[in-house]
């Protein structure tokens, strides 16, 4: 599925919701899929179940996650992210914009960047 970065200064955690984060954005893993269980993952990262479970909590309160009891943890479609999450990232977005505005990045490099993302992330 992934690997971790052992020199990564940022904990596991955090490499784990972020690796589980880009797999969905790119539907590498569908809408609806079962994740592996807590334990399968930590057996096949080598570290402690505690650290995923971490990451599945976290994951679940930005709505990228939910879980069935007794089921499993399962991808969030793109509709069910919570409003905050989404309003969020727009409002860092709108500011990582007006920094690159700042530095002379013009408007159509932007608009061709993200047409390229849109087009990757539709593409199968």
């Amino acid at each position: 599925m992934f690997q971790l970065n052992y020199r990564d200064t940022r904990p596991f955690y955090e490499q784990i919701k972020d690796n589980l984060r880009q797999l969905m954005v790119t539907h590498s893993i569908a809408e609806n899929e079962k994740l592996p269980s807590v334990r399968e993952l930590a057996s096949s990262l080598t570290i402690n179940p505690h650290t995923i479970q971490k990451a599945y909590r976290e994951l679940e309160d930005e709505g990228y996650v939910y879980t069935i009891p007794g089921k499993g943890t399962f991808a969030a479609s793109g509709n069910d992210t919570p409003l905050r999450c989404r309003k969020e990232m727009l409002e860092h977005f709108d500011h990582l914009v007006t920094e690159l505005l700042f530095l002379s990045v013009s408007a159509a490099e932007l608009k061709e960047r993200i047409q390229k993302i849109s087009e990757r992330r539709n593409s199968p």
